[in-house]
């Protein structure tokens, strides 16, 4: 009887000690997936605003040249304008296609890994 009760206490512990063991571990994991998800915002917020100006400087040198080539450098800025805004028209139609399902396989291999 003594050891039935000595058992029963030491398999208690050993549930006490499994149920501490994944909390622990199910803390952590959680954490790992947060700093995963918030490094790579945080990355992807950064490229973008560099990109954005990447963008804005080809987009004066090309209006620029432009404006050169044509004489008028109203024109140039309007050509362009006009190209960016073709390159808009062109991302408008392909994001249900290409850009939302890229962004959510980008997102869900950030969580699962």
């Amino acid at each position: 009887m003594e050891d039935l009760k000595e058992k029963t206490a030491d398999l208690a512990d050993h549930v006490e000690d499994m149920a501490e063991t994944f909390y622990r571990l199910t803390i952590l994991n959680v954490t790992q997936k947060a700093t995963n998800i918030a490094s790579g915002a945080i990355t992807m917020i950064v490229v973008s605003v560099l990109g954005l100006f990447v963008l804005l400087f080809l987009g004066v040198a090309l209006s620029w040249w432009l404006g050169d080539l044509l004489g008028s450098r109203t024109g140039g800025f309007l050509l362009g304008g006009a190209f960016f805004l073709l390159l808009l028209g062109v991302i408008l139609l392909m994001r249900r296609k290409i850009i939302f399902p890229f962004i959510r396989n980008l997102i869900i291999s950030k969580v699962y890994d």
